[in-house]
């Protein structure tokens, strides 16, 4: 189990839109990363916890996308990507959600994500979406070269094969992230977090929580 403080702490989901997540994925498919995510966002929401939903629009005619050359370039259709390719998938959305558009596998490079979890005090964050390898990988990369607390949330990624899968969460992951299941994510608001540190000091000492102030007593002026 990890607890991690609800007001430093989102939640970015990477890549859950139509084009990628129809796609055949190992060891989970889409639509039960899909689901995975569902049920971590909405915990993420009751906390009060902030939600950034990242998706990659590579542009028309590729436009926007890594021109560099590689030995296995990505498949470039042509005619282009189907219009609601870079589109999340129905429902992720929420009122207050953050959306962030990124053109690389990375979702900071390029993008004012950090900016923005900065100006709501985000220290930390939990990363879940697809595929492993690639755009978790990348982004895990990036927010811990920028001194973010990372966890990845395992069973909410997925990847084109499993091998993939696997490779990143045993032998990468581990250097920059914590890796943990959805369900070792325990999230507190800053209000149970000093609930937790007066029930240590409890334990600690042997005194009752009754008899500890709940906030600072004013220095007396005699």
């Amino acid at each position: 189990m990890i607890t991690l403080t609800a007001s430093s702490t989102a939640l970015v989901l990477i890549d859950l839109q139509n084009g990628i997540v129809n796609r055949e994925l190992a060891p989970r498919s889409g639509a039960e990363v899909v689901a995975a995510a569902r049920m971590l966002a909405g915990r993420f929401r009751t906390a009060g916890a902030p939600v950034v939903l990242v998706h990659v629009d590579w542009g028309p005619g590729f436009a926007d996308a890594p021109q560099g050359p590689v030995d296995e370039p990505m498949p470039r259709p042509e005619g282009g990507l189907p219009v609601d390719w870079s589109r999340l998938v129905d429902g992720l959305e929420h009122p207050g959600d953050l959306v962030v558009t990124k053109h690389n596998w990375g979702a900071f490079f390029g993008t004012d994500l950090e900016v923005r979890l900065r100006r709501r005090g985000v220290t930390g964050i939990v990363l879940g979406g697809v595929a492993t390898p690639f755009g978790i990988e990348s982004t895990a990369r990036q927010a811990w070269e920028r001194n973010f607390a990372v966890v990845v949330a395992e069973d909410v990624c997925s990847a084109p094969k499993a091998e993939l899968h696997e490779a990143s969460v045993k032998g990468v992951l581990p250097r920059i992230a914590r890796v943990r299941k959805a369900e070792e994510i325990q999230l507190v608001r800053v209000c149970d977090s000093f609930l937790l540190t007066l029930i240590h000091i409890e334990n600690k000492i042997g005194t009752s929580t009754e008899d500890v102030p709940p906030w600072p007593l004013p220095a007396s002026r005699n």
